[in-house]
């Protein structure tokens, strides 16, 4: 790990004012994926600047949003009452996620801003893309069973981990953020990139901008949701898959569905036309079968990645059905 300076802000302006004029500069709040990569001189800021102490990270609802700060921890937001009840796929997903040590220290922020987890990244000695522009993708050519099957392209096939975010994308939410040119509102769906020809740059943040918080819309996903994460281990795994369910149901009838996957691509996968395919169906094997199949669409496998294309929509219908009460 290189030598860096350190600051400690106290307040939001400071921390950004710090951000902005030093370029080689990062936040830090937990920690628990930004010090991994600098052991492994993935990253190396001149300055770490820690924003633990910004009072962020309170959670609160009113008749129209759930909100909560950047800075509240993995584990609070998945135990807190307001979360579980107004909405419990936001629960199921954070509970998804690494280990409880793990989770005890992460915060919001830092969670949807993770980086990817590919082999070839977190080896030095490899080429990336996204760690090394123009350094070539070892993955596309080489070991790729934990890569995308969406979204892609010949610069980058790596995934995003969160599990968080895969709900979050479900679920319509907004991340509020503050920065030199002042605060403004980016709708999740749009937060993360797709490689594109830049895989180094993973988000539509500005330089020197600071995410405050998230808000989830209300809605009437408090009953049916689940969330299913398909893993190699029971636990402290990254998922080949994962699936976010959350479906309003009437007398047997979807009125409304959200689904989202995880594991496939670059960004958390929103499935806006399986969702619409679902809409005014029975809650039924069939209906759950179709959607599947078009949540497909586009989909590409790799040479140790093919599974995925049974793997992913055996995986939507299951969730389905245990979202719906079918099984």
């Amino acid at each position: 790990m290189i030598q860096f300076q350190y600051t400690r802000a106290t307040e939001t302006k400071a921390a950004i004012d710090a951000i902005s004029k030093d370029r080689s500069s990062m936040f830090i709040a937990g920690g628990t994926n930004l010090v991994d990569l600098m052991k492994r001189g993935i990253m190396m800021p001149e300055r770490i600047v820690d924003i633990s102490r910004l009072p962020l990270n309170q959670i609160s609802s009113d008749d129209k949003l759930l909100k909560i700060g950047s800075l509240a921890l993995n584990s609070a937001v998945a135990e807190n009452k307001l979360v579980q009840q107004k909405q419990p796929l936001l629960a199921q997903a954070l509970n998804a996620g690494a280990s409880a040590q793990i989770r005890n220290m992460a915060t919001v922020g830092g969670n949807m801003l993770q980086r990817t987890r590919c082999h070839y990244f977190y080896d030095t000695s490899l080429p990336c893309n996204k760690r090394e522009p123009g350094s070539g993708c070892g993955a596309l050519e080489g070991f790729n069973r934990m890569h995308a099957i969406f979204g892609f392209s010949d610069k980058c096939i790596a995934v995003h981990p969160s599990d968080m975010s895969v709900a979050l994308v479900a679920l319509d939410a907004s991340v509020l953020v503050d920065g030199p040119r002042g605060q403004r509102r980016i709708p999740f769906i749009d937060l993360h990139r797709l490689p594109g020809d830049k895989p180094e740059i993973d988000t539509n943040l500005m330089a020197g901008e600071l995410i405050l918080g998230v808000e989830i819309p209300e809605n009437t996903f408090a009953k049916n949701v689940y969330y299913l994460k398909v893993r190699d281990r029971a636990s402290y795994a990254f998922a080949l898959v994962s699936v976010a369910v959350a479906l309003q149901i009437e007398k047997k009838v979807i009125k409304d569905a959200r689904l989202a996957l995880g594991g496939v691509a670059h960004k958390p996968w929103r499935l806006t036309e399986a969702e619409r395919s679902l809409i005014g169906k029975p809650v039924s094997e069939f209906s759950f079968q179709q959607a599947a199949q078009i949540a497909m669409k586009g989909a590409k496998g790799f040479k140790y990645n093919e599974f995925k294309l049974k793997l992913a929509p055996n995986s939507i219908v299951q969730a389905l059905k245990v979202a719906s009460k079918l099984v």
